[in-house]
């Protein structure tokens, strides 16, 4: 098994392309949706929060909250 940082990038385009070619098209179909749905996504951005933490590591993500010198693990 390959490293994750070391597959090829025009081989793995290969594959997924042979891949897609076996599939149904309604199959095809649906990753063009979740495709399109994606990219609109990534063009919108994240929303910002208000009254959220202004700098720092994301506190749900990484397990614990630490505010005023205090920490608390969920």
């Amino acid at each position: 098994m390959q490293d994750a940082q070391h597959i090829d990038p025009e081989a793995a385009a290969a594959a997924e392309a042979e891949r897609r070619k076996s599939l149904p098209p309604a199959a095809l179909r649906a990753l063009e949706e979740a495709e399109a749905r994606k990219a609109a996504a990534d063009a919108d951005g994240m929303p910002t929060e208000l009254g959220g933490r202004i700098k720092g590591l994301e506190p749900v993500r990484y397990g614990d909250w630490e505010k005023k010198g205090l920490a608390i693990d969920f």
